[in-house]
Order: structure tokens, then sequence, then C-alpha cells
């Protein structure tokens, strides 16, 4: 058994979520941690939402409201949306939690100790026109190095080069289009270049495990070549405080909210053990070296989990040309593996609220399954490249694949065995052709979890759904229907028990990918009580500073407030293998596990969101918006 910790990208607060974002970093790292518990490991999967930053402030401009205000609203819904989609986090927390500010202060001390953040004077981007800060990525322009014009300050997505906001040609803020201005300001910067060296072995050994991405570990060490000092502070009121004399009580100086936002993983993992009474209990995923970690995320956000974060534990623990030493924390693991996913469009167009382009989670799952949501994702999402989400295919596959196909087969056993027997009949002498399907189904315990391992998962659930379709052709092949006088009843128990085996070992086999039917599944066919556990949503009061870390003044004191969590108790789940059906289990006529859908829908769903005005949200198609 190994400790696994899933570490699941942090969705922005400026609005809700669309299903760009959770085919991202939601779904599949569900999947895979579901997964692995039924495979017997250890299981740590936390996030949260980011509510740091001057998106969060644009925002709440915009509806008039504070920041806090905006960001208690939108993590409400996110958390709301992810618990109805059935993502299993042991804890999806926020990151305006005391318990995270004083987790991420310790990681600053000790990366300034250590001798890693740089004070320098640099040059920051004001908007004229109200005086706020313009962050990098609010400003856009030419890139002097490819001539992609649509640059942005922190990045080229066009030749992945990092840049500055002064490196650009013409620049121009993305809120109102006017030339920012440059002023002279102080800031801390994390010392990329005295990591660079340990960075690079961090990346040359995870490229000689063969398990990263291509693309994710080629821009990963495409970048630490050209790494240079990055800031990690910001002239802004809406974050977490500079730790240090001098600093902390500058009400405009915070840290960035994107060295803030990866340390969420750390700090919330915890605020679950905290949270269960085991203060050190992450420890065991955090200090362990045979421990393994996955970071979930979309490809707009490689940078920040190949490079930035992996950079901050470095400096944390005093690994870089500086040396150092580690501060209470000790000395904690770098990635395993970044999954990271490309982008999915709708309709051909990118997603963008303020466009109409733009399918919200609750919207979605107010109409539809959120397992046919679920399936699409698996089955057609972005996992290696860019893909895109049409409401033909959504209503396709889900009318064919998971209505005609495992729904079918699902219902018409149990349908033929309620008729028949009323429960499940026991096995005569087996044919051929019965060992057959039953071998070829129990062959799907390794072949589909070896690449759910591997992340591969629409070949995983097309390999599942393969097998379904054998199974189905089973039924085709024996005709129980057809066994009817009292000299077949014999064969017919036989088949049918086969069919039920056949039927629960494929439920666990799709619980991953389908965890709200596969309780439908288990329920038809007799078992009792949940078969693959569910979130759970609880309103819980901050913990306060962690014991271990010394409490800064600008958070020792500070407010205690309540707020949504997602959690769970995940001990339950089933084993990733084949369990004998019990003869005699009551089996009683079953209802339609999916909803058909009416060829309509997709003129319905297209006409409703090209008349849709909508200006709330993000236009980006990775979760940080």
């Amino acid at each position: 058994m190994s400790k696994v910790l899933s570490a699941v990208a942090w969705p922005y607060a400026n609005g809700p979520r669309h299903i760009g974002h959770v085919a991202g970093f939601g779904v599949p790292s569900d999947v895979f941690s579901r997964y692995m518990r039924m495979a017997g490991h250890d299981v740590l999967m936390v996030s949260g939402t980011d509510e740091h930053g001057t998106p969060i402030l644009v925002a709440a401009d915009k509806e008039g409201v504070s920041a806090r205000a905006l960001a208690d609203k939108n993590n409400a819904v996110i958390v709301q949306d992810l618990h109805d989609l059935g993502l299993s986090y042991d804890l999806f927390t926020r990151t305006t939690t005391v318990n995270h500010y004083s987790v991420v202060q310790e990681l600053f001390r000790v990366c300034h100790a250590n001798g890693y953040m740089v004070e320098r004077t640099t040059s920051g981007a004001i908007s004229p026109s109200t005086g706020r800060t313009l962050p990098d990525r609010y400003i856009e322009g030419t890139c002097p190095i490819c001539g992609f014009p649509d640059a942005r300050g922190d990045q080229c997505d066009n030749c992945g080069n990092q840049l500055d906001p002064t490196d650009l040609v013409e620049p121009r803020s993305k809120i109102n289009g006017e030339t920012p201005e440059f002023v002279q300001t102080q800031h801390f910067f994390l010392d990329l270049p005295a990591l660079a060296d340990a960075l690079q072995a961090f990346l040359d050994d995870r490229e000689a495990t063969g398990l990263w991405r291509t693309n994710v570990i080629r821009f990963s060490q495409g970048i630490v070549k050209e790494m240079r000092p990055r800031a990690m502070t910001r002239d802004i009121d809406w974050g977490i405080p500079i730790p240090l004399d001098g600093w902390r009580d500058q009400p405009t100086k915070r840290l960035y909210v994107w060295f803030d936002a990866v340390i969420g993983y750390l700090s919330a993992s915890i605020e679950w053990a905290r949270r269960i009474g085991d203060d050190q209990r992450w420890r065991e995923w955090w200090n362990d070296p045979e421990a393994v970690s996955y970071y979930f995320q979309g490809k707009d956000n490689v940078t920040f989990h190949s490079q930035i974060w992996p950079a901050e534990l470095l400096a944390y623990a005093g690994r870089g040309a500086l040396g150092g030493t580690p501060g209470v924390f000790g000395e904690l693991d770098l990635p395993t593996e970044v999954v990271a996913s490309e982008f999915m469009t709708m309709e051909g167009k990118q997603f963008s609220s303020s466009r109409g382009v733009v399918i919200y989670v609750g919207d979605m799952l107010a109409r539809y399954q959120a397992d046919a949501l679920r399936y699409y994702i698996c089955a057609a999402g972005p996992e290696t490249q860019d893909s895109d989400f049409t409401w033909a295919e959504f209503v396709q596959r889900t009318n064919s694949e998971l209505v005609a196909g495992w729904g079918n087969l699902v219902n018409r056993t149990a349908s033929m065995i309620a008729k028949n027997f009323g429960e499940v009949p026991a096995a005569g002498e087996l044919h051929d052709i019965d060992r057959r399907i039953l071998d070829t189904v129990a062959g799907a315990f390794d072949t589909v979890g070896d690449l759910i391992g591997r992340h591969r998962q629409r070949a995983a659930v097309g390999e599942a759904m393969r097998v379904v379709g054998e199974v189905n052709k089973y039924v085709t092949d024996t005709a129980p229907f057809k066994l009817k006088g009292d000299d077949e009843r014999e064969r017919l128990g036989t088949v049918l028990h086969v069919l039920a085996q056949c039927v629960l070992d494929l439920n666990r086999v799709l619980a991953p990918f389908l965890p709200h039917s596969s309780n439908r599944v288990w329920a038809t066919f007799g078992g009792e009580g949940e078969f693959m556990p569910m979130p759970r949503i609880e309103h819980v009061t901050d913990l306060g500073p962690v014991e271990d870390a010394p409490a800064d003044p600008s958070v020792a004191d500070a407010e205690l407030r309540t707020y949504p969590i997602l959690t769970g108790d995940y001990s339950a789940t089933p084993r990733w293998e084949r369990v004998p059906v019990v003869v005699e289990t009551p089996v009683a006529k079953p209802s339609p596990i999916f909803v058909k859908l009416d060829p309509s829908v997709v003129e319905e769903e297209l006409a409703r969101y090209a008349a849709r005005p909508d200006g709330s949200g993000d236009t980006a198609a990775g979760e940080d918006g």
C-alpha cells in the first residue's frame, strides 16, 4: 500500500466554474483517486478555492461588493457544484483561512531566511484611471521574442517564454484597454537561478521515470533553461501579509497569489489532519520519500507546478545553490508527476462567460445526470490534446453508450432475473462461452486499472465499454430470453448467474468513472448501503494558526470564520477485484439507470447559450481563471 497525494488544482473564486475547468482538474483527479483507493492505496485528495489576487477585486468591483463577500459567495457555489459532481475530496477548503495564512507565512519566512527571497526595486504596472496595481496576467501586448500579439505580462502562451510586463511591445490593460503606467516599487523575488540546478535535476529524474506526459516534461525542461528571479509579492491590499518587520504592516504589500495558492496543497493537508484530530498525520504524505504525489490541472498552470512550486519546496528545504536549513515542516516531497490536461472548447470556441460561450457546472448538473457529464469528460475530454465539447456528441454518447450500451445491459439482466427467479440464481454447468465471457470481464480489472494508473482515462473507459459490448454480445449469443421450458431452466439460471457476475464486475470497473450510477446498479442487484462513498458538505470554523509554525502578528489574532468544506469517509470503498455474486440475493424489477436524451436537446442548448447575456466569471480555459 502506498501513500498517494492527489493534489487537485485550486479553482479560482472570481465566478462559477464551467465544464472546461472540471474537465482539466476535477473529473480526472477523482477517477484516479477513486481507483487508487479501490486498489488499496491510502489516498489523500485535497484542494480548495483560490481567493486572492486582483481578478477577485475586479469581479467584486463589478458586483459592488467586497472581495471577501464575493469569495464567500463563489466558494459556496463551487463547493456545491463539486459535491454534486461527486468529487471525493478528503478536504476541499479555501485560501482565506488562518490555517492557510500561517502555513504560507512559514514557507515565506524560511525561504527568505535561506536566502532565496531577494528584495529588489522593480517596475510595477498601475492603472492610470484607478491607481490600482495591474497583475502581470492582466497586461497583454506583443511578445518581443516571437511576435505573438496577445502575450501576457508573465508569459507568452505561443512560445512559452517567461516575460515581464515591461518586455511587452505596446502593453495594454485587459480590463479596459488603457496603457499601463509603470512605477518603481520594492518587492521580493524568488531566486530561481539559485535553484536552477536543483530544479533541472528534479525534472531530469522525473523524465527518467517515463511517467510524465511528453508535452508537460518538454515544456517544463524548456522553461528551466531561461529562468530568472520571479516576483513573489505584489502591490495589492487583498492577500496574505508579508511576515517580516517593516513589511507586514504595509496595507498595500501582499504575497503574490501564485506564491500562496500552490502552498494550498500543503496547508489543506495540514488542515485535514487537524480536523481529524491527528495533527501530524499529514506528514505521511509529505515527509516520506516513498509517498507519491500527483498534481492535476490544465496546461496553462504547468509552469507553477513544475517550476514555481518545486522551487518553493527546494528553497524551503535549503536544497539550492545557497544551501539552507528546512523549517518546522521538514523536507517536503517534490511532485511525483504533474498531470496536465489540455483545453476543452465549446462548439469550436474557447470558453468565455463574457461572450456567452460557457456551460457552468451547476447549470449542466441541473439538467443532466452528473455521470453523463463525467462519462463525456472521460471518454472525449482534453487528456493529451485539446478537445471540443459539442451538444450533438454529448447526446450521442449518452444515448448510444450509456443508455443503449451499459444501461441496457444492466436493465435487461436485472429484468430477466427479476421476472424468472426474483433473486440471483445458482449456476449449473458452465459452457465454454460462459467461461470466456467471465475471463474477459475479469481481465478488465488489470487492463482498465493499469490505464487509469497511468492517467490514460480515455483508453481506460474505452476498454471498459468494449467489454460491456462483449457482454451484450454474450446476451445475444446465449439468448436467455428464449430459454423458457423446464428442461432449459437450469441453463437459464446459469446464463443469468453469469450475467449478474459480469454486470457487478463491470460496475466495479466503471465505478471510478460513474460513481453515482454505480450506487444505483449496486442497489438494483440487491446491494445494501452505499457502494461508492460520496462526498459531503460540512460547515466548519477556522482552526486558526498552525501550532508548529510561529504565529505572525498579522494573523495571530485574526477572526476565525465559518465556511463550507467538502470531505468524506472513503474507508468503505470497494476493492478493485472480482467478488463472487451471492446466490439468492433478491433482484426486483429495475428502473432505468440513465436518462435517454431527446435529440431536440442539441438545438435547445445551442439556442440557450447563443442568447445568453453573461458578463460574470472568467475567460480562461484552465482552472485558475
